[in-house]
């Protein structure tokens, strides 16, 4: 009998014919993750406007993202060395690399300049902007020959793009600052870099350990940039540091444990286009506990956005059977 494996390696990992077999996983996974992420948006608003926490200090951008990563990574980190050992952490140099790169420029850069933009212009505005990145992914995948741009798969973009418009456009009044809708565009061309990174790399390792090691890059890289002296020196409440952590783990180290096991199952343009579900279930969770009212506008939007997911996931099935045949 074949001992039982404990370490998070790559024989943890699922064949590509495994993944191409249960494309439904993937899209519950990300599904899991936009609901996370739709409602950390409105907190992040909540957190920089003051309104959470009145009377206390403000919590920039800076530490929102850089105490969200770290805790994150410690947790993350405690967890892969309790279920695996040493064995959990080991892997190649190269890809060592790739997934510090991935965390540090990827997952590190998408939150700052997504929380960077919903502080200088709107949530809708940053979530519109970011959401280009299904754009970028497929104009990159189809140029690197990885995907194919058929017909179907750009009208899927192009559909989610817009429902991710009318949903959050026109969902509040619009404020439109340059440097606000130039942190968004970072943060998609981030957001479009660790899809596509983070799927080859979770093809090769199991994919906590992916996250962790990319988790452990913006983790270094923020002690440098802003040293715990500093961070101290802002003179968080307790209460404050309570909320970090939840927000920690239900903002990033849930959501994005969830997308990177979802890119096990779908390509990125799939991936990424399922991501467009954020804002709208950022809106159902606003009908549902703050009592905001659903323009018919936005109807429309959210219509889009499930309609462009159906359609990449009709175009995945119909690449399954092709395959097979």
């Amino acid at each position: 009998m074949p001992a039982r494996s404990t370490n998070l390696g790559p024989s943890d990992s699922p064949s590509p014919a495994a993944g191409r077999a249960h494309p439904l996983r993937g899209y519950l996974f990300i599904a899991v993750a936009a609901v996370f992420w739709g409602a950390s948006a409105t907190f992040g608003k909540a957190v920089f406007n003051g309104s959470l926490f009145p009377g206390q200090p403000l919590i920039s951008p800076l530490v929102l993202t850089q105490t969200r990563t770290t805790i994150s990574f410690v947790i993350l980190a405690l967890f892969l060395l309790l279920r695996g050992g040493r064995e959990a952490f080991r892997i190649n140099s190269l890809d060592l690399g790739r997934c510090l790169l991935v965390g540090t420029l990827g997952l590190g850069g998408s939150a700052f300049f997504y929380y960077l933009a919903i502080q200088q212009a709107t949530v809708a505005i940053a979530i519109t902007v970011q959401y280009t990145a299904p754009v970028w992914v497929l104009t990159y995948m189809a140029l690197r020959g990885r995907e194919r741009a058929t017909g179907q798969r750009v009208a899927a973009v192009l559909l989610a793009l817009a429902g991710v418009a009318l949903t959050r456009l026109f969902y509040s009044d619009v404020h439109l600052g340059a440097y606000g809708v130039a942190a968004a565009l970072l943060a998609a061309i981030c957001l479009s870099f660790y899809t596509v990174a983070g799927k080859e790399l979770v093809a090769r390792h199991h994919q906590f350990k992916v996250l962790g090691y990319a988790l452990l890059g913006p983790t270094l890289f923020w002690l440098v940039a802003n040293p715990p002296w500093r961070l101290a020196a802002q003179h968080l409440s307790p209460g404050q540091w309570v909320f970090l952590f939840l927000f920690a783990c239900f903002s990033m180290l849930l959501p994005f444990a969830c997308y990177f096991t979802g890119l096990k199952y779908l390509d990125p343009t799939r991936a990424v286009v399922t991501c467009c579900l954020e804002p709208v279930f950022a809106i159902l969770l606003a009908v549902m506990f703050v009592h905001e009212t659903v323009r018919p506008i936005q109807i429309i939007g959210i219509v889009a956005v499930l309609a462009a997911t159906v359609m990449v996931q009709l175009q995945g099935r119909e690449e399954v059977m092709l395959q097979h045949e």
